[in-house]
C-alpha cells in the first residue's frame, strides 16, 4: 500500500489535536476538581447534579430559616423571662411585704405603689422588645410597637386589653400566626397553611400577659393588675385586705401563666434544635452525593493529567521526525 506524505501529515495533525484535547480535559479536571464542566460531556451526570444542587440550595435556605427562627424565639424567651422575673419579685416579695401589718402606714404603702407603677413601665418595655427591627411580641404586625401604657391602662395595637368590648377582636389577635417554611413539606389548603407543615414564630404579647376581665370584673392582664394593686395600696384609710388579696392572687396566676408560655417556648426551642440537626445531616449527605457525581479523585486526576502531558510531549517529539530522508535527498 502506498503511503503518501500528505496522508502521514494529515493523520499526525489529527492525532496531535486529540492529544491536546485530552491534555486540556485532564488539566480542567485538576484545576476545577470536577468530572465535567459542560453538560454535553456527561448529560446524565449533569442532570443528576442539577437536581442535587437544587436540593442542596433549598436545604441551605431551610437551615438559615431555622437559625433565624431560633434567634427570633430566643428574643421572645428573653422578653418573657424578664417579665417573669419581675413578676416573681412583685408577687412574692413586694406584694407580701406591702400586706405585712408593720407596713400599713400610708407612706410605706405609697412606696410599694410606686414600685408596682414602675414595674408597669418596665414590663411594657419588655413587651416591646425587638429583634432586627421586628417587635417579637407583636403577633403578625412586627413593624410597629404593639404595646402602650396610656393613663395607667395597657393597649395592644391601639385596643385597651382590659376593656370587655375588645375581647372578641383580642381573641383573634391572640391567635395570629406567622409561619416559616422549615422543610416540613409546606401545604396550603383552602387558602390557609396547614399547621403541621410549617413552624409558627408568632407569640402575641397579650397571649403572654393576658387580656380581658374575669367574672368579677378583675383584669386578667398583668400590667393592668399591677396598676390596680398600686391604686389599692394608695387608697386612703386602711388597706382593703379582701380586694388586695384578690388582685394579688390574680397577678400571681398571671405569673404562672407566663411560666407556662416560657415552658412552651423551651419545647419549641428543642424542636428547632432537632430540626437544625436533621437539616445539617441532610446538608452533609447531599454534599457527599453531589461530590460523588461532579467531584474527581485528585490523585487519579493528577496521574491522568501527567500521562496526557507525557503523551502530548511525545507527540510533539514525533513531529520533528515524521518526514524521513528520501531518495531526493541523495541526488546531486
Amino acid at each position: 500500500m502506498r503511503v503518501t506524505t500528505n496522508a502521514i501529515l494529515r493523520n499526525y495533525k489529527s492525532n496531535l489535536a486529540t492529544s491536546l484535547k485530552n491534555l486540556n480535559l485532564d488539566r480542567d479536571k485538576v484545576m476545577t476538581q470536577r468530572n465535567f464542566t459542560a453538560s454535553a460531556q456527561n448529560p446524565a451526570g449533569a442532570l443528576r447534579a442539577a437536581n442535587l444542587e437544587r436540593k442542596y440550595v433549598r436545604n441551605q435556605d431551610y437551615l438559615q430559616n431555622v437559625k433565624d427562627a431560633q434567634s427570633f424565639q430566643d428574643a421572645q424567651e428573653d422578653a418573657a423571662m424578664q417579665i417573669s422575673t419581675q413578676a416573681i419579685k412583685l408577687s412574692k416579695q413586694y406584694g407580701l411585704e406591702a400586706w405585712n401589718g408593720t407596713n400599713q402606714s400610708q407612706d410605706i404603702r405609697e412606696t410599694y405603689a410606686k414600685a408596682f407603677e414602675q414595674a408597669q413601665k418596665s414590663m411594657v418595655a419588655s413587651l416591646n422588645a425587638t429583634y432586627e427591627d421586628k417587635y417579637v411580641l407583636g403577633g403578625a404586625d412586627g413593624g410597629n410597637p404593639p404595646f402602650d401604657l396610656k393613663d395607667g391602662k395597657l393597649t395592644y395595637r391601639g385596643l385597651e386589653v382590659s376593656d370587655p368590648a375588645n375581647t372578641a377582636i383580642l381573641d383573634e389577635l391572640a391567635n395570629e400566626h406567622v409561619y416559616m417554611d422549615l422543610g416540613f413539606g409546606l401545604d396550603i389548603q383552602n387558602g390557609s397553611i396547614v399547621d403541621a407543615t410549617a413552624f409558627d414564630t408568632s407569640l402575641p404579647g397579650i397571649k403572654l400577659v393576658g387580656y380581658g376581665v374575669d367574672a368579677n370584673g378583675t383584669p386578667k392582664n398583668m400590667v393592668d393588675l399591677a396598676g390596680k394593686i398600686a391604686e389599692c395600696l394608695r387608697a386612703p384609710g386602711e388597706l382593703d385586705d379582701a380586694e388586695y388579696e384578690k388582685l394579688l392572687n390574680a397577678f400571681d396566676q398571671g405569673r404562672k401563666d407566663i411560666l407556662n408560655e416560657v415552658t412552651t417556648l423551651g419545647t419549641q426551642t428543642e424542636y428547632l434544635t432537632i430540626t437544625k440537626d436533621r437539616l445539617d445531616t441532610n446538608r452533609i449527605n447531599l454534599y457527599s452525593q453531589l461530590d460523588s457525581v461532579t467531584g474527581v479523585d485528585m490523585a487519579e486526576a493528577i496521574m491522568n493529567f501527567s500521562w496526557s502531558q507525557y503523551a502530548y510531549n511525545a507527540a510533539l517529539k514525533v513531529g520533528t521526525q515524521i518526514l524521513s530522508p528520501s531518495f531526493i535527498d541523495f541526488m546531486d
